[in-house]
């Protein structure tokens, strides 16, 4: 099993930053695809980021591109999301996911594991 603990969440403002983190314990050795997907109010649950440790390959869904940067520690099992130039339409629920088997970073369903998620709000 593998547990996934985000962290860095809170309120912005529009145009402001925030860093999420999600630290992963148990066993971590089985898993190299690491995603971030949130779920704003009334919303399903959509892509936002992922990254491959091992090929190092990085995905963002569009709305994102050039604002939010995934990156990992591989030393410390723990991914981040960097989010700059944060809009009203970013709030939602962010949630770390992480996959040892089929994965495509896209769909929620190829993740076997998922954090409790962690609350961003964006004031404008």
């Amino acid at each position: 099993q593998v547990q996934l603990e985000e962290s860095g969440g809170g309120l912005v403002q529009a145009g402001g930053s925030l860093r999420l983190s999600c630290a992963a314990s148990g066993r971590t050795f089985s898993v190299y695809r690491m995603g971030w997907f949130r779920q704003a109010p009334g919303k399903e649950r959509e892509f936002v980021a992922a990254i491959s440790w091992r090929g190092r390959s990085t995905h963002y869904t569009d709305s994102v591109k050039g604002r939010f940067t995934i990156s990992g520690d591989n030393a410390k099992n723990t991914m981040y999301l960097q989010m700059n130039s944060l809009r009203p339409e970013d709030t939602a629920r962010y949630y770390c996911a992480a996959s040892n088997s089929n994965w495509n970073p896209r769909y929620s369903s190829t993740y076997n594991y998922w954090g409790q998620g962690t609350q961003v709000t964006v004031s404008s």
